[in-house]
């Protein structure tokens, strides 16, 4: 049977790597009202800069240290005149977001399965 429209199989979905990260630094986007810039710890000695657009929901000094779940292998892109190296993930209602993030501490770069 075919999957329906808008559903990934398990081998699709097994491309994405989910990883653990700590924010290390946020600042607020020059050029943007509702992004921030985050400086995070991906593991293995690597840090990468973020692009969210979680701005209007979290004050940039509220996010460091804090450890998130990050797209790690998703292809950079240029938003607002900088280079993201991943996303964020985040719950998101019409009125609210929520940085998806760990319930205790977890080994910064370890894989979200």
């Amino acid at each position: 049977m075919p999957a329906a429209p808008g559903v990934v199989t398990v081998d699709e979905f097994k491309k994405i790597q989910l990883k653990i990260a700590t924010v290390l630094s946020a600042e607020l986007h020059p050029q943007a009202d509702r992004l921030l810039l985050l400086k995070l710890d991906v593991g293995g000695g690597e840090t990468r800069q973020v692009v969210a657009g979680i701005r209007g929901s979290y004050e940039p000094s509220s996010l460091i240290g804090k450890q998130v779940v990050v797209v790690a292998n998703l292809k950079p892109a240029t938003i607002r005149g900088v280079e993201s190296q991943g996303m964020v993930l985040a719950a998101s209602t019409e009125t609210s977001l929520t940085l998806v993030t760990t319930d205790r501490p977890a080994q910064v770069g370890s894989l979200v399965k």
